[in-house]
């Protein structure tokens, strides 16, 4: 253990023993959802209703333009952790560390639940449905953590009067499963839930997927993995209210990145780092709907800032309900290896304007990845592109070579499809963003470029971790990546 968390853990016992007064500082809860985009009622979407989450926006504020700093789970949720750009503290190749060499985190940066423990909250980890109450809930941090920074796996175990920071972890669009067959029977438990499940053909897909059946299912299924969310949240809602929490409680929801599909997980497009953030509770004006640019990182400082305790000097997140908070003008995010799929991208964007930068243009989008490779969806895609039954904008995806910058006027274009990085009209643009990327770089210390060796000829960390029936598999994409990049050079 941390010897400053030793300390001030002995000082809070001291203090909690002599004290006569109940703790009136809010507790905080945030409730994390996997795999899914801003598809809510409160956001615009038609297609299904999703009252428990309007309600909790009606209660308090609702970003419009909430952006994740990395769009896959183990990198975005080491940088909320720390408050941290995960491409700054090393945490940037998903899930790396694994295997025999362990990731540290710099001097002096420490998780969240580290300083909330020792500000005197109960610290809890817990997963939902947790009707045990002993469910732990999701970390999956890129970097060695002490356990010990957790209470328990559940708030009810707290002192009396004790205030606490409760991470409340949802499968979201992870309910559907991967396969069709997976999406069909979540559809039957949602008809038995529900009454009724998602018409696929009332779903509105976006202009770059074709209109398939197997497509439709799949966001349909996924619309209803939404519904679920919701009602999920009502029922943590209502739990606070039933045990007297609810008034002195402020609720964050928040995804870890957007939908599982072609263009979105793992990607810079809007739908995989475009993100939902509602919050609500005691201290929150009601009924507001923000429309500057916010980064995920930002719940850290924001939650130490609401129970009052220093934000430290050297998180990069910044306390956005601060009367002191100055707008962002831009917000960034960068994906790194995914799996066994080597990538380095970088992105930038504006209220109106995204700048992506492909550092291996060489390697086609849809690179091999057993994880999003073995996906209904995706094998529905690629049978369509190799029988050229994909239009132009649909299969741009398997391309074998990706521009080296990508520019969107994403008010005229928000489905990001029209690529300006070549048009003369926009060079002044162009080179604004760029410019604005390359500073972020280098004032963060983006450890992007340090290489993990990871797909040389012993092939290093990763694919020692993996099981034996997959490590063919990772071989082979291994070794078409390398093919990729002899042809660029």
């Amino acid at each position: 253990m941390h010897p400053i968390r030793i300390l001030a853990l002995a000082i809070f016992g001291w203090l909690a023993a002599t004290a006569v007064a109940l703790d009136d500082r809010p507790s905080i809860v945030w409730i994390i959802i996997d795999d899914m985009s801003a598809n809510l009622s409160c956001y615009g979407e038609e297609t299904i209703e999703t009252p428990h989450l309007d309600a909790l926006a009606d209660s308090g504020v609702r970003f419009s333009k909430a952006f994740v700093t990395a769009p896959v789970c183990s990198t975005n949720r080491s940088a909320f952790i720390t408050g941290m750009y995960q491409t700054t503290i090393g945490s940037h190749h998903h899930r790396s560390g694994r295997g025999e060499i362990k990731i540290h985190l710099p001097d002096s940066i420490r998780p969240v639940p580290e300083l909330f423990q020792e500000a005197g909250y109960y610290t809890s980890i817990t997963g939902w449905p947790n009707k045990g109450r002993d469910s732990k809930g999701k970390t999956d941090y890129n970097f060695e953590w002490d356990a010990e920074m957790y209470d328990g796996p559940d708030w009810s175990n707290r002192e009396d009067g004790q205030p606490f920071f409760a991470q409340i972890h949802l499968p979201g669009g992870k309910h559907r499963g991967g396969t069709i067959e997976q999406s069909r029977k979540f559809a039957q438990r949602m008809e038995e839930l529900f009454g009724e499940s998602t018409d696929p053909a009332k779903v509105n897909l976006p202009p770059y997927y074709p209109d398939h059946l197997v497509i439709r299912e799949d966001w349909a299924a996924y619309l209803d993995s939404v519904k679920l969310t919701d009602k999920f949240v009502g029922d943590i809602v209502a739990r606070l209210q039933a045990e007297g929490d609810l008034d002195n409680t402020v609720i964050l929801f928040m995804t870890d990145h957007g939908i599982s599909h072609a263009r979105g997980k793992q990607f810079l497009y809007e739908e995989g780092i475009h993100v939902p953030l509602i919050i609500g509770g005691p201290g929150i004006e009601e009924g507001q709907v923000r429309e500057d640019l916010v980064e995920h990182i930002d719940i850290a400082a924001l939650s130490l800032g609401l129970a009052g305790i220093d934000v430290p000097d050297y998180m990069q997140a910044k306390d956005i309900l601060s009367d002191q908070y100055q707008p962002r003008t831009a917000i960034f995010s960068a994906r790194d290896r995914c799996d066994e799929t080597v990538e380095h991208m970088r992105c930038v964007r504006t209220q109106d304007f995204k700048y992506i930068r492909n550092f291996l243009p060489n390697r086609p989008h849809m690179q091999p990845n057993r994880y999003k490779d073995q996906k209904s969806i995706i094998m529905t895609m690629r049978s369509l592109f190799e029988e050229n039954e994909l239009t132009d904008i649909q299969a741009r995806i398997f391309e074998t070579k990706r521009p080296e910058e990508e520019l969107y006027d994403l008010r005229n274009d928000p489905h990001e499809i029209r690529n300006l990085a070549g048009n003369p009209a926009y060079q002044e643009q162009l080179a604004s963003m760029r410019g604005m990327l390359d500073d972020w770089i280098e004032e963060t210390g983006d450890r992007g470029p340090e290489s993990e060796a990871m797909y040389d000829s012993d092939m290093a960390v990763y694919v020692g971790t993996k099981p034996p029936e997959q490590t063919e598999v990772l071989r082979k994409n291994i070794a078409l990546m390398k093919r990729w990049e002899a042809k660029g050079k």
